[in-house]
């Protein structure tokens, strides 16, 4: 057992004890597709609302220290942003706020400001869920163009437990005897020679399942978004304010709209930024992704032959060269699935300008191409990082529904490859490695909202797409809240951090809750 599984066990299973621990009844409410003009509550009030509360600050505060240095270090970052200070953090949070399981574990928090933000500033605390490390993906943005947010507002980053620097989970094998890791990081690429990808990707999910069920039950369903909520009401209550306010992105906009349906009186302010689909089975949300991330690559493919980058007159056509030698073993241990995730990942930041990252993006897919793996390499490390560890395979199975049987993947495959010509087949693959995970209760989704909702998105969005869009607009519109929604034209993810247009839009929602016009564009 390694240092990380005992630390975990120490604090998630030999305190704790479950009782009720089976699913209750669905708190989901019915989706809706929005019907009404957006922007608008559901009815007219004869009496005018109230004016709304700026947002408070704490009264009390976490032990925070300056680690600006140390954190953009860890991700690789640069500051573009003059006064930049980000502070590091942890809380303890209860696994089970309602007391059926006992026990506490660290929950990691990182705060980003300028030396000008004003200290009279309530923060805006962002999750993205199980996407990425909230702190990852916070320091990412602060490393680009974030001022014009935090000049306004600290922003304040929880990691999702089992995720970053909250309490690792680490119960997926990676040795000689059970390399189950390797094999979800690769879908089973390099494994049983007498199976198809599908089976292959299908056994190596299964394995996963087994090990981390076996090593955290009877939390293993502990590690949902509804419990993700529970621990920012923690981060509330410790700062001793009233109501809080919350911008979630991608996944990390269901932890925020799961924090408005528990806690409806504790919301101040709710933004939803390049949000996941809501009521969707799998397979559809992972088509919405796969959108996403040819968009974005299309988007990148433009920029590199406007800029003659190495890659030649038709990138689109060199990098699926590269994929068909992958997918033949060619780099191994190097995976197809690996090289996807390095590719999103350089697609997905935000941080440096958008030409120095195609280049260096096409550079790197050039130099592979030519036999020289080692930039390839390393993006593909910071990938897997990113995207791969124990935490998010058990968050993400665990807030998933309706995944999709062997034979549904099959039939999808042949035609994805052709719809998605870079991502399509692995899209597929990848959906079923939560397919013999534990069906967990639903997400709990708010059924009215007392405040307006801002909703962000961009062109070319590589984590999430933007083909849910509608659905997480259409549920605020029937929640009587007003919505609107505004869209950079550019891409990367989140939306936030590519665009001072939206980071306007923000801060004057932060302020008053203002909403701009629904259907504002923020150029590229």
């Amino acid at each position: 057992m390694t240092q990380k599984r005992t630390l975990l066990a120490a604090a998630l299973v030999l305190a704790t004890s479950c009782a009720a621990c089976g699913a209750g009844p669905s708190m989901r409410p019915d989706v809706a597709v929005e019907q009404r003009s957006p922007g608008q509550p559901a009815e007219s009030s004869p009496e005018a609302p109230p004016e709304p509360e700026a947002l408070a600050v704490p009264t009390s505060d976490l032990a925070w220290a300056e680690c600006t240095d140390a954190t953009l270090g860890t991700f690789g970052l640069t500051s573009t942003t003059p006064g930049l200070t980000l502070e590091c953090a942890e809380y303890e949070a209860d696994v089970d706020a309602s007391g059926q399981m006992f026990g506490t574990f660290a929950v990691g928090a990182l705060r980003a400001r300028l030396d000008r933000t004003p200290a009279d500033a309530g923060p805006l605390v962002f999750t993205s869920g199980s996407d990425r490390s909230s702190i990852a993906t916070l320091a990412t943005m602060s490393a680009g163009p974030l001022s014009t947010l935090l000049e306004a507002h600290p922003v304040v980053a929880v990691d999702r437990r089992g995720i970053g620097r909250s309490t690792a989970v680490d119960c997926i094998d990676d040795t000689l005897q059970s390399p189950t890791k390797s094999a979800v990081d690769a879908l089973g690429q390099f494994t049983r020679s007498d199976a198809d990808a599908v089976d292959r990707a299908v056994d190596a999910g299964r394995d996963a399942t087994i090990e981390c069920t076996d090593t955290l039950q009877p939390q293993e369903l502990a590690f949902g978004t509804t419990y993700a909520a529970d621990d920012l009401d923690r981060l509330r209550q410790l700062w001793g304010v009233d109501r809080i306010g919350v911008i979630g992105s991608g996944n990390g906009a269901l932890t925020a709209l799961a924090y408005a349906a528990k806690f409806p009186d504790n919301i101040a302010r709710l933004i939803l930024d390049s949000p996941t689909g809501i009521g969707a089975d799998q397979i559809t949300l992972a088509e919405q992704r796969t959108q996403g991330k040819e968009a974005a690559f299309t988007a990148f493919a433009q920029r590199c032959v406007a800029l003659n980058c190495s890659l030649g007159s038709d990138p689109t056509a060199a990098v699926a060269e590269l994929l068909g030698r992958a997918a033949g073993g060619e780099f191994s241990p190097l995976s197809t699935h690996e090289i996807l995730n390095g590719i999103t990942f350089a697609l997905a930041s935000t941080a440096g300008d958008a030409s120095s990252r195609a280049t260096g993006l096409s550079t790197t897919l050039s130099a592979a191409a030519a036999a020289d793996t080692t930039a390839l390499e390393a993006l593909a490390e910071r990938g897997r990082n990113a995207y791969g560890t124990d935490g998010q395979f058990v968050s993400r199975c665990t807030d998933g529904q309706q995944w999709p049987s062997p034979q549904g993947v099959r039939d999808l495959s042949s035609q994805w490859n052709d719809r998605y010509p870079i991502y399509g087949t692995d899209a597929a693959l990848t959906a079923l490695l939560c397919s013999s995970w534990p069906t967990a209760p639903s997400i709990p989704l708010p059924s009215s909202l007392d405040v307006p909702v801002l909703v962000l998105s961009n062109a070319g969005d590589p984590i999430v797409g933007n083909g849910g869009l509608s659905s997480v607009t259409g549920l605020v519109g029937a929640s009587g809240a007003g919505v609107a929604s505004a869209a950079w034209q550019g891409s990367g993810h989140p939306s936030l951090g590519g665009s001072q247009c939206l980071q306007s839009a923000a801060v004057n929602y932060a302020r008053d809750t203002a909403l701009p016009t629904d259907g504002t564009v923020c150029p590229a």
